[in-house]
């Protein structure tokens, strides 16, 4: 499949989550890259993975006020899911952030901890994508 996925994780503590979306990407054959960046601590290593990457479909994964996803979606017209982890509070903070994003800074989100989804949506996204330039030839 055509495309690439690029996870971003907001510590090291988060790719344990990731690799449950590594496992989906993988099985369905889809290029992806993972990597860590703080959007509060490094957000000029954000800035800089979004920019000189070519991720078709960006997956943010973040506990806490989890900004990164929204920090990507405000770097990028591509799509951004945003991945809540359980940190604190059970991981409704993280979530609430990434649901309660501002009008034109979209950002699918999936359920607290759930890489998975979010890889099988990054699939689903990239098979749109397909199909339509299949189509339009």
């Amino acid at each position: 499949m055509k495309g690439k996925v690029l996870i971003i994780c907001g510590s090291r503590s988060d790719l344990e989550i990731a690799k449950g979306a590594e496992e989906v990407l993988g099985s369905s054959k889809v290029e992806f890259e993972t990597h860590v960046a703080s959007a509060h601590r490094e957000p000029d290593k954000v800035r800089k993975i979004v920019e000189r990457r070519d991720g078709s479909v960006y997956i943010a994964i973040a506990g806490l006020s989890a900004a990164l996803q929204g920090f990507i979606a405000s770097l990028t017209d591509r799509p951004v899911i945003g991945v809540p982890v359980s940190a604190k509070l059970g991981g409704l903070d993280s979530l609430l952030s990434m649901v309660q994003m501002p009008s034109g800074v979209p950002v699918a989100t999936v359920g607290i901890d759930n890489a998975k989804n979010a890889a099988h949506l990054a699939v689903r996204i990239l098979k749109l994508a397909e199909n339509a330039a299949v189509k339009s030839r």
